[in-house]
């Protein structure tokens, strides 16, 4: 018996006010994410390479997780794609994120999906969509103000 995915998808966009390299290289290198979101991350930034999070004492819970995944995409300063495990190893979802030039500076586009109808999931994907949002806004001050977490 199969598992249906469920048609939610998590959405997200903000404007960071800077040039799309940096606002990329801020999630696309080991540096810029420890930078603003994690300690300790690895990514290698193309097709077929390993992206591994790790978080340490993060957020008001003080959190501290490691979360491994694969990029499928990535074309610097445009877009980065990835597949992770946020309900468990056994099925991954996809995050998309676009990079899109504007006279003010980049917009980030973020989409995830691939969610499926179990409770792990939705229960994933409600905790991903509060988490997209305040990663956004953190990197959104790291790139703009270097403020770091």
């Amino acid at each position: 018996m199969s598992v249906e995915q469920i048609a939610l998808e998590i959405h997200y966009a903000t404007l960071v006010r800077a040039a799309p390299e940096p606002v990329y290289d801020a999630f696309a290198t080991s540096q810029g994410l420890d930078g603003w979101f994690t300690t300790g991350a690895r990514i290698d930034a193309r097709p077929g390479g390993d992206i591994h999070f790790r978080w340490f004492e993060w957020g008001a819970e003080r959190m501290t997780a490691e979360e491994p995944g694969k990029v499928v995409e990535a074309r610097r300063p445009e877009r980065l794609v990835f597949e992770w495990h946020p309900a468990g190893p056994d099925h991954p979802t996809t995050v998309e994120l676009d990079f899109e030039p504007d006279e003010e500076g980049t917009i980030i586009r973020l989409r995830e999906f691939g969610y499926r109808d179990t409770a792990a999931d939705r229960r994933a994907l409600m905790e991903c969509a509060v988490g997209w949002g305040e990663a956004l806004t953190c990197w959104k001050f790291f790139v703009e103000h270097e403020l770091r977490y």
